[in-house]
């Protein structure tokens, strides 16, 4: 063996056995998605002379698959913080410390665990659109999260609910403490939302545990607006019975629902119900105009044949002094022309 040999081999020999090995990286903070090590005491990195500023430090990680380590951190400081790691999940770590001589030794690995996620409101609100009752009482009663928390679009989970019709949901959200009449940013309230969507358990439901009919959203309209948009006879029947009143006026345009029937649906069976709870078929809104203006400037005959039956006035005129007639020969069909041609004839 010749002198290079001989000091090459003393050096592997050094570097294996004379090296002490370090202690395995101390564990700090540990979250979620975190995980604390530190290594500055002199317990740990004794023999290495701990305030020699050169030594050099790294964190390895081990990939479960491989079972090989990867560097996930290289310095000189004395401390590091993993992050964007899994919850719930094992990892194993080891500290390789290295001389300024480039002798390094590996410390014995430490395993720990990331803690569990904490509970939040996008854990309700899932729980909530997959109708997983007992997901949102697990959520719920973990203690993290406010039953009547907003989305990123601003609705509750109650509101949610009531949209898509989950009576029971609903109905165990409400027990445990959601506002029955809380608003989303556009105003609207649950009841609202389930009359529009006809899911008349859900409104009885709503009513039932304090839900008003009295809110109106920033436009106005109340939740028997929505219900005649959405063209619900049943839900608008209940309401009725409900002691829901008819002739209730948005704070716009002073629009009742018989003037929104007229204005976006025409639907006869919604407006003859409304009628028959005696909707008032000649009031005016914020401009003068009726029900009949209306449901001829749209051109729905069949809903001018009915209002003209029950009493609507034809010789009202607009703030202009324009006649519903010349309103028709302007803007509607020769049904509606006729159909007022013909009543004046009577």
């Amino acid at each position: 063996m010749n002198f290079f040999q001989m000091k090459n081999s003393n050096i592997h020999y050094f570097m294996e056995v004379e090296v002490p090995k370090p202690a395995p990286p101390v564990v700090g903070k540990v979250t979620h998605h975190s995980i604390e090590l530190y290594w500055n005491n002199q317990h740990q990195l004794q023999g290495y002379g701990a305030t020699d500023q050169r030594l050099c430090f790294s964190i390895e990680e081990e990939d479960i698959k491989t079972h090989t380590y990867g560097n996930i951190y290289i310095g000189y400081a004395k401390q590091h913080v993993v992050k964007g790691l899994d919850a719930s999940t094992p990892y194993r770590f080891r500290l390789k410390v290295i001389s300024h001589t480039g002798y390094y030794a590996y410390s014995p690995v430490v395993t720990v665990s990331t803690t569990r996620e904490p509970m939040s409101g996008k854990h309700l609100h899932h729980a909530v659109i997959k109708n997983d009752v007992e997901g949102a009482c697990r959520v719920l009663q973990s203690g993290d999260v406010k039953v009547d928390i907003l989305d990123k679009l601003g609705f509750p989970p109650l509101m949610i609910a009531a949209q898509k019709g989950y009576h029971r949901m609903v109905a165990f959200l409400i027990k445990f403490g959601a506002d029955v009449n809380q608003k989303n940013g556009s105003g609207k309230d649950s009841l609202m939302l389930a009359c529009f969507a006809g899911h008349l358990d859900v409104v009885k439901c709503l009513r039932r545990f304090g839900a008003t009919w009295e809110a109106r959203d920033n436009g106005g309209s109340s939740a028997l607006h929505w219900a005649t948009d959405g063209e619900h006879l049943n839900v608008i029947e209940w309401m009725i019975n409900d002691d829901c009143k008819v002739d209730v006026t948005d704070r716009h345009s002073l629009w009742t629902p018989l003037m929104q029937v007229a204005a976006l649906s025409g639907n006869v069976e919604i407006a003859s119900l409304l009628i028959k709870a005696g909707a008032n078929v000649n009031i005016q809104d914020k401009m003068g105009k009726t029900p009949l203006m209306v449901a001829v400037i749209n051109s729905y005959d069949n809903l001018v044949q009915l209002l003209l039956k029950n009493g609507a006035d034809p010789y009202v005129t607009n703030e202009y002094g324009t006649s519903i007639l010349e309103m028709a020969k302007s803007f509607s069909t020769e049904n509606v022309i006729s159909l007022l041609e013909e009543f004046e004839r009577q």
